[in-house]
């Protein structure tokens, strides 16, 4: 999951699901409530002690945490060496995964009506005039990490859509992998604490919304991916020559991460 949430367009939520633990995810989060916390007020250690295993699945947790730790603080330095070295290539990877990451969202809509093509074209127009005026790119202050860490963990309940994903659109994408690379303990400190107040509130609201409003959800969702598309696309233009012989190279790759995409879904739906 920590390999998939690190590169835009490939969500945990997917992985997990795959893997077959995303059903015990969602459980896992769901119980903790913290009425552990009471037991503790009232001086009663052994109950917060005892309150807190049963709310908290930290054989579940322990492991997956730390898997995906390693792999942020692995994958970090080999992304950031990609963006600053191969530029148009590897937005060109993160377009083919994006592009794929759509079209997997758009088969499972199993249907096309004026409501759901509606909210996709709000979802796109929205997404692309975001990331065209790019309001928050250059403030990496600590709120908005805090906010940005709230946002992008919803990937982790949400297939189909990447944690760093949210973070590209958000402009702060490339900093916290900087951030992770040179160890900024302050700012990886802010977005986990971020991460995990999101990952209990507003995770929650995306599950209703998926559970009670699916479709209009779905299609909303593919919007905001399609509409997000300006950002590899305008750095691909900057980085490389607009003509054929310099967009093969591009084409290419953006094909197979396509590719891996979609053999990735074709495989969940064979084990599903």
């Amino acid at each position: 999951m920590g390999s998939a949430d690190i590169v835009p367009g490939v969500s945990g939520g997917t992985i997990a699901l795959i893997t077959g633990i995303y059903a015990h995810l969602v459980e896992a989060i769901s119980k903790i409530k913290f009425a552990f916390l009471k037991p503790l007020f009232k001086g009663d250690f052994k109950g917060f002690w005892n309150q807190m295993l049963d709310e908290i699945d930290f054989k579940f947790f322990i492991p997956l945490v730390l898997g995906i730790g390693i792999a942020f603080l692995t994958l970090a330095k080999v992304v950031t060496y990609c963006m600053d070295v191969h530029t148009a290539l590897t937005y060109s990877f993160f377009l083919g995964l994006i592009i794929a990451s759509a079209v997997i969202l758009f088969r499972k809509l199993n249907e096309i009506n004026i409501k759901n093509i509606i909210f996709a074209v709000i979802g796109a127009i929205l997404t692309f005039i975001f990331v065209s005026m790019n309001p928050i790119a250059a403030n990496h202050s600590l709120i908005v990490i805090f906010i940005s860490g709230m946002i992008a963990i919803c990937a982790m309940i949400l297939p189909g859509i990447s944690g760093s994903f949210l973070l590209l659109l958000l402009g702060q994408y490339k900093y916290m992998l900087n951030a992770l690379h040179q160890l900024h303990f302050t700012d990886i400190i802010v977005f986990v604490i971020g991460a995990l107040i999101g990952i209990l509130g507003f995770s929650r609201i995306l599950n209703y919304l998926l559970k009670n409003h699916e479709k209009i959800t779905m299609a909303f969702l593919i919007g905001v991916m399609l509409g997000s598309l300006r950002v590899p696309a305008v750095e691909i233009a900057n980085s490389v020559s607009v003509n054929f012989s310099g967009l093969l190279p591009c084409i290419i790759v953006a094909v197979i991460a396509f590719a891996l995409i979609i053999v990735l879904e074709t495989k969940f739906d064979y084990m599903e």
